[in-house]
């Protein structure tokens, strides 16, 4: 039981503005279903995010709920949405964004 409750349906999302927060990312997918993770890593060297995250739902219901709508427009940027196909290999750094 503990392990299915662990199970996370990810997407992964690129061309994501750079004024967007991890907390507005979270915030918009959550229309979708429950948001469990999101990961908006960032660049050390400049301060600014990437430019792509990681979003993982609780149920599959969500990311499929996710994954259908076409377009996704945040702040007038149209973001590239798709199931992330390679399990997330930081875990650790995963898990440290659960929550705002």
């Amino acid at each position: 039981m503990a392990a299915a409750s662990r199970k996370v349906f990810e997407i992964f999302v690129s061309k994501v503005p750079w004024t967007v927060a991890r907390g507005e990312m979270k915030e918009y997918f959550s229309q979708f279903g429950q948001v469990k993770r999101c990961l908006l890593p960032f660049d050390k060297e400049s301060g600014f995010h990437k430019g792509f995250c990681w979003v993982g739902f609780s149920t599959e219901e969500g990311l499929n709920n996710a994954l259908q709508k076409d377009p996704h427009v945040l702040e007038g940027t149209k973001l590239q949405v798709q199931r992330n196909r390679h399990p997330f290999a930081a875990e650790k750094s995963f898990k440290d964004s659960d929550d705002d």
